[in-house]
């Protein structure tokens, strides 16, 4: 397949395909006419990855450190299970036990509620439904929090037009709540979806407010995709501004064409910002096809989840799970269930992809920090990626391209963990790397059926083979 590096402006459809979903379900103009920054792709001339994490980690504020702190005691951003959640779920005639029972036996340990769930009872009922399968739910589009996340300010100086005090604002929040409230599935409120720069101030203000009234719930907003410096300063202005427990964005890399080369830089710009603010990222990976994007093979679900794992992501949301209808526009065309309720292969992909790799692969990355990921015989290098150097644990990389990411427990205790990712999302790889064995002491493979470590001894040479779009995991143990 080929692989494309368009310029940062051709993406606006990766981004605004959302929102003229929402939009197109009874959310209302607002969505696009919010002002500020335009709803496409943000984008500005590429910063090195070396000046970019630079600059990132000189940014970091006491607030965001404490945001970060709390994100361990949120539903889905703490525990020890990896959260994969889905976009676009059954719409309510299809809320039924047997429809969420289906999500949860796919892998799925959330969903964020949208295709017509715009209402407290039909939020409720999702609820219920999650309930009884164990999933955790993220309610979008409740008529109180959209009106204030989309049309109103939030502020006490009462000469700003479209604008709500403190206390009535708290009072919305706090009658949202109450729809909701005593359903242990209830896990937060998707704030906004793709918010414009001139709206994180409200962002904030709602984020700040259930952080207050509900420190037990999570306040989840996404963002639009975008490439270069500019991008990176509008996620570190979303990071200041609105102080959120996580940084999560939606870019599909499944062109009709090809790869979508800036995906690689999109993700190094979240991973400076995530090891700088000390927050989770999270991604959504493309699963339905649509204008200009086609319907994403097994693999390229893999791949899109082994690159995100790669560069230290904490967080995979599917986009979308349910195909939206033809009303939506935008041609879609098939996601993991068809318009009229029926499995798709990518359904068997995903429940196969979930739970047999991402759950325990992604429990154990969970808590790690990501020390560096390189890109091995990746020619030519795709934007702002590091290519492989010698270091303290691998001596060499050689074979087909892969993408090596580098973790280390939060109290380094000399163990590193090495998640390997076939560069490739349509060939296998074969892949053979040097091991440092003045560092490294014995080298054992995650197995993700039995969720244990096999001894391989000290290899001088560690082979490693990935079907198309594959991983594997590794634990360097010290000498």
């Amino acid at each position: 397949m080929s692989e494309q590096n368009p310029p940062a402006s051709s993406g606006t459809s990766h981004a605004m395909h959302r929102r003229t979903l929402l939009q197109a379900a009874g959310l209302g103009a607002g969505v696009i006419a919010a002002g500020g920054m335009a709803a496409g792709r943000a984008s500005a001339e590429p910063a090195s990855a070396e000046s970019r994490a630079t600059e990132a980690s000189s940014a970091g504020t006491a607030s965001t450190v404490s945001a970060a702190a709390s994100s361990a005691d949120l539903p889905l951003t703490g525990g020890p299970d990896f959260p994969i959640g889905l976009f676009w779920p059954p719409h309510p005639y299809e809320t039924t036990l047997d429809r969420y029972q289906e999500i949860a036996d796919a892998g799925f340990t959330f969903l964020i509620t949208g295709n017509y769930q715009f209402d407290t009872q039909s939020g409720g009922y999702a609820l219920q439904m999650a309930d009884q399968t164990g999933l955790k739910v993220l309610i979008a589009g409740d008529p109180r929090m959209e009106a204030i996340a989309q049309y109103m300010a939030v502020t006490d100086d009462r000469t700003v037009p479209s604008s709500l005090t403190t206390a009535d604002a708290t009072s919305w929040v706090n009658s949202a709540l109450a729809g909701y409230s005593g359903h242990a599935s209830f896990a937060g409120f998707n704030v906004f979806d793709e918010p414009a720069q001139s709206r994180f101030p409200t962002v904030a203000a709602l984020t700040g407010i259930l952080r207050q009234v509900a420190p037990g719930l999570l306040p989840y907003s996404n963002l639009v995709p975008g490439n270069g410096a500019g991008y990176a300063a509008l996620l570190q202005d979303y990071i200041e501004t609105v102080q959120p427990p996580l940084i999560s964005f939606d870019r599909y890399p499944i062109l009709t064409d090809g790869i979508d080369l800036n995906y690689f830089d999109n993700w190094a710009i979240y991973r400076d910002a995530s090891l700088a603010s000390g927050l989770p990222a999270w991604t959504y990976i493309q699963s339905v096809g649509y204008n200009n994007h086609r319907v994403p093979t097994a693999a390229e679900l893999a791949w899109q989840v082994n690159i995100s794992l790669a560069y230290g992501c904490k967080g995979i949301q599917y986009f979308t799970y349910w195909t939206p209808d033809p009303a939506r526009g935008e041609g879609f065309t098939k996601a993991l269930i068809t318009v009229d309720g029926k499995q798709t292969p990518l359904y068997g992909a995903a429940r196969k992809l979930n739970r047999g790799w991402l759950q325990p692969v992604g429990a154990q990355l969970k808590p790690l920090v990501s020390e560096s990921v390189q890109h091995a015989n990746d020619d030519p290098l795709p934007p702002s990626t590091v290519a492989f150097t010698p270091g303290d644990q691998l001596t060499a990389a050689t074979g087909d391209a892969s993408v090596l990411g580098l973790f280390r427990n939060p109290q380094d205790d000399g163990t590193r963990f090495l998640l390997v990712a076939n560069r490739n999302p349509d060939a296998a790889a074969s892949v053979q790397l040097g091991v440092n064995q003045a560092n490294i002491g014995t080298v054992a493979q995650f197995a993700p059926a039995t969720g244990t470590y096999r001894s391989l001894g000290r290899p001088a040479t560690l082979r490693v083979e990935l079907a198309a779009g594959g991983g594997a995991l590794y634990r360097l143990s010290p000498r």
